[in-house]
């Protein structure tokens, strides 16, 4: 972790989303960086992802039965409030600026899905200080996207190789990589996303997956070179143990 946070300001952590760490390690992560370094974490699956997903895979122990149905999509049930609540613990011991809620392609903006959000979200609690994001996957009309953020105080999150994001002001990009999970971004990508930012209040650029740990740095070093204030780029991974 001191390694990577000598080379980046910040770190999106993934494993809060397969299943929250024990406390123990949250606390040696904090520790282990400057006291300016930044994490922001992912919502745990199951706040957004139903219980058919394959990422519960990962899960050390699988869902009990009496859980499968119950979860995900922002649904009111006690699992899911009990998941947010970890969530919000995780964020607390990582001092995390930031909480991502990432939903899969198979939330679709249905008048139910919609509902549920606004039901959920408009309920829990949340931390002071900590922005919520949200990364709707799929087909969401802007003009929905837009107003769910107003309403719910969220910044949207988007890879601006595929959409922009309607909450400019709160800049948040994910970059998953435009043919697939090994892509390396070109320089003329890399170019193009310094001239979006460079207009951008504090934006954050997230390289999403491992092999674009390179692509973050050589992203750092072309605002470097074009003297631009640098973005909080950074990957989006599990952190080290």
């Amino acid at each position: 972790m001191s390694s990577y946070a000598a080379r980046f300001p910040v770190l999106e952590v993934q494993h809060t989303f397969y299943e929250p760490p024990d406390d123990a390690l949250l606390r040696r992560w904090r520790a282990s960086v400057p006291d300016g370094f930044e994490f922001t974490v992912k919502a745990w699956q199951v706040i957004t992802h139903e219980s058919s997903s394959p990422t519960y895979r990962r899960l050390k122990q699988p869902l009990p039965p009496e859980q499968r149905g119950q979860v995900g999509s922002f649904r009111s049930t006690p699992a899911v409030l009990e998941g947010w609540a970890r969530t919000v613990h995780c964020a607390g011991l990582l001092d995390a600026t930031a909480v991502l809620l990432q939903c899969p392609k198979s939330f679709r903006p249905t008048a139910e899905n919609v509902d549920r959000m606004r039901s959920f979200l408009g309920a829990v609690d949340r931390p002071p200080g900590v922005r919520l994001l949200w990364e709707p996957r799929g087909d969401w009309p802007a003009d929905l996207v837009r107003t769910l953020c107003r309403e719910l105080a969220l910044a949207h999150v988007a890879d601006p190789m595929q959409a922009e994001t309607v909450t400019p002001e709160q800049t948040y990009y994910r970059l998953h990589g435009t043919s697939g999970m090994r892509h390396v971004h070109s320089d003329e990508e890399l170019q193009r996303l310094r001239g979006l930012v460079a207009e951008r209040s504090a934006p954050y650029v997230m390289f999403n997956n491992l092999p674009r740990a390179r692509d973050a740095e050589r992203f750092l070093a072309l605002l470097a070179a074009a003297g631009q204030p640098a973005a909080a780029a950074g990957r989006s991974a599990p952190a080290a143990r």
